[in-house]
């Protein structure tokens, strides 16, 4: 805080305004996944200083490697962006795994060598700030509900759809964990054509979506009908957990979210086909896109950390701004 004294004089003490100094700490969001590690600073009103991405997981060796190069990229974030790190009094963490709510990684397939780790408890000590870890769809969901295109709508169904398909429950406006924490981790189970192991999606006209919907658009006939089939064996199980959720709106999120008039569009209108109700669900594109999980790290660090933050417990979690 910051002290003014008001212009002019009276009976009593003199009157003073005070302004809320939001450059005096920052808390950071990371997401860290095989393709890349990005981590975005926030001030303590929720403003968005930097969005910083560095290499993924999958390029370091072992597990210790890859704690080291997630401490190394929130070092890297501060220096570019001109930051105090000693400043630093929070972060939240998104990673592939199901995580429990003390932050504990139970089992990671993405990142095997994390599973039965305690994150947190180590990136604490390299970074002298408090961590929160949470599992990166989840954290997506988070962001979409606060900063993204489900703000104000309190049950969300948030389908990730990339490299591999996962799901993020937002029900009464909080995200849903479940009786294990592994609510949401039906990738590999109920949409066919997945790997069962991990839910990465398995294409055969091309090495991943990007190429295949790049032939598609250049009329490869192939390519074309893999797509379609694909968006037919997605729809089936998406109405089906629409109905069992009943949602007020799904969230499609992930790399392939941006291929609307290829993907969406199609994707909307075979669900429609498939649960004939006289009420419509919308099925909508993330507005975070690649950032969601980082800026749901963001906000889980805001939320869960609120004395080491701000001094005191339960404070509100402010509106982020991203860049």
């Amino acid at each position: 805080m910051t002290r003014t004294t008001a212009p002019g004089a009276g009976v009593g003490r003199p009157s003073r305004s005070y302004e809320f100094n939001s450059s005096q700490g920052y808390v950071a969001g990371v997401d860290v996944g095989n393709a890349s590690i990005r981590v975005v600073i926030s001030d303590l009103r929720g403003a968005v200083l930097a969005d910083h991405v560095g290499a993924g997981a999958d390029k370091y060796s072992d597990g210790a490697a890859k704690l080291g190069a997630v401490t190394q990229e929130v070092k890297r974030s501060f220096s570019a962006a001109l930051l105090p790190l000693e400043r630093l009094r929070a972060v939240g963490l998104s990673l592939p795994g199901i995580v429990d709510e003390s932050g504990f990684v139970l089992t990671s397939v993405v990142i095997p060598e994390w599973s039965g780790v305690e994150i947190g408890v180590y990136l604490q000590e390299e970074l002298s700030a408090e961590v929160t870890v949470d599992n990166g769809v989840r954290l997506a969901a988070v962001a979409e509900h606060h900063l993204g295109a489900a703000q104000l709508v309190n049950d969300i169904l948030y389908l990730s759809v990339g490299n591999r398909i996962a799901v993020g429950l937002i029900l009464d406006g909080k995200p849903r964990r479940g009786a294990h924490d592994a609510a949401g981790d039906v990738g590999r189970l109920a949409f066919p054509g997945v790997q069962p192991l991990t839910g990465e999606i398995a294409w055969e006209s091309g090495e991943n979506a990007a190429v295949v919907f790049a032939r598609a658009r250049d009329g490869d006939l192939s390519a074309q009908q893999e797509i379609e089939s694909f968006i037919e064996r997605l729809a089936r199980p998406l109405a089906t957990l629409m109905m069992t959720v009943d949602p007020a709106r799904v969230v499609i999120g992930g790399g392939l979210s941006r291929a609307h008039e290829e993907f969406l569009r199609p994707l909307t209108e075979s669900v429609r086909k498939h649960i004939q109700l006289p009420f419509e669900i919308p099925i909508v594109e993330a507005r975070l896109g690649d950032e969601a999980a980082a800026h749901g790290a963001l906000v889980l660090a805001f939320r869960r950390k609120s004395f080491e933050i701000y001094g005191l417990d339960g404070m509100t979690v402010p509106t982020i701004a991203p860049l």
